[in-house]
């Protein structure tokens, strides 16, 4: 197996045992995590035979899965879409299944556990700041 998915399965493995801080969980005391699923463009065929092929394939009332929520959903123009998921861990398998059932075949899919930083990074950068 290549580094690239043994790396990404151990650290998912290790964000699985953490829990997200209550304030960013779903629900008060839920336990879930973030995860970051690039759904990148099938490039040789054109946007309405992709926009078929997701439909045929439940795509757009299967994802995403009942119990996740999108923390975020962007186009990355010449690469895809991005999208960020707030999952249970409970939840993982539904959230692969889903994205196996209705986004393969339109589009190459990878998979990015995911914490935020920002509020870290700007604590941070104020105690670095000079007066």
């Amino acid at each position: 197996m290549p580094v690239r998915p043994i790396l990404a399965a151990t650290l998912l493995a290790a964000l699985l045992a953490i829990p997200v801080r209550a304030a960013d969980a779903p629900h008060p005391g839920a336990d879930a995590i973030l995860l970051t699923i690039f759904l990148r463009h099938d490039q040789s065929r054109p946007l309405g035979e992709l926009e078929a092929q997701l439909d045929k394939n439940g795509w757009f009332t299967s994802f995403p899965p009942a119990g996740t929520e999108v923390v975020s959903w962007y186009v990355m123009m010449g690469i895809g879409q991005v999208v960020t998921l707030r999952v249970p861990p409970g939840q993982l398998r539904a959230v692969n299944l889903a994205v196996e059932r209705g986004a393969w075949g339109a589009y190459r899919t990878e998979f990015y556990p995911t914490y935020d930083y920002q509020k870290l990074w700007e604590e941070q950068r104020a105690r670095h700041q000079k007066p």
